[in-house]
């Protein structure tokens, strides 16, 4: 028998980025779009596509709203594609190729970062490995908030084409990204026991700079390598201050 597909999609007010997205999956089975709400012409550009089967959920966090979308695909294999990354011809007549004749139950592929039209080669971005394409029987997604993944019951592979990633097209990305990011972090970190305080914030965001800029290399993607490094060292220091916050307030309680 042939093997069979689906694309799994999460979105929210992603109406100058999705269109891309569906085009560039036009060889699966079918594409289930689960939203969030949007507000934008989101649900009218998902809905102009034949093989997008549309659902509205309200949000509950991003490993929880992956597994919605999960569940309702119908296909044997089951590729997790952002609204925000596109697949390359070349990847996706390998992942045709690697499900007709597998050898495990999921595989991970490299994602290819850009900063506006910059491909980001060092900074921590490159290669950016992530399991992306898996049975779905044999797989689901961890249900966090933010930076979930998914939880193979098997053996995995590696693919070697790439995922196209255009998530930051401006310095107003950053800032919306590290502020949504450090506040999801902060709860998950407040709701796992962890306790933190100023001092530690200050010293583990200089950390992450050096890391970022130094040690990953930031230094040799020029602009981009410092925007990436700040906005880094930015984000895990909110996220510490927030998670404080949420100490005062349970204090105050």
């Amino acid at each position: 028998m042939v093997a069979t597909i689906s694309a799994i999609v999460i979105t929210k007010n992603e109406e100058q980025r999705i269109g891309a997205c569906l085009t560039s999956l036009n060889w699966v089975d079918e594409i289930v779009v689960v939203d969030s709400g949007s507000t934008d012409q989101t649900r009218e550009i998902c809905k102009k596509n034949s093989k997008v089967v549309f659902y509205e959920q309200p949000w509950e966090g991003f490993g929880i709203q992956k597994n919605r979308a999960l569940e309702r695909a119908s296909s044997e294999w089951v590729i997790s594609i952002d609204a925000d990354e596109i697949i390359p011809a070349e990847l996706a007549f390998e992942i045709r190729q690697t499900i007709q004749n597998p050898s495990y139950d999921g595989y991970t592929v490299k994602r290819k970062n850009f900063y506006r039209n910059q491909w980001i080669q060092h900074s921590g971005w490159w290669p950016d490995k992530v399991l992306r394409l898996f049975r779905k029987d044999k797989g689901r997604f961890s249900d966090r908030l933010v930076h979930e993944s998914v939880e193979l019951n098997g053996q995995r592979g590696c693919l070697t084409g790439f995922i196209e990633h255009h998530s930051y097209n401006c310095v107003s990305d950053f800032i919306h990204k590290t502020d949504s990011y450090s506040h999801l972090g902060a709860r998950v970190m407040f709701e796992h026991g962890k306790r933190t305080s100023a001092g530690k914030a200050f010293v583990r965001s200089i950390i992450t700079f050096v890391k970022t800029y130094l040690l990953k290399g930031g230094i040799l993607d020029g602009t981009a390598g410092i925007l990436i490094a700040v906005s880094n060292a930015a984000g895990v220091f909110y996220r510490h201050m927030k998670c404080v916050e949420l100490q005062q307030d349970k204090n105050v309680d």
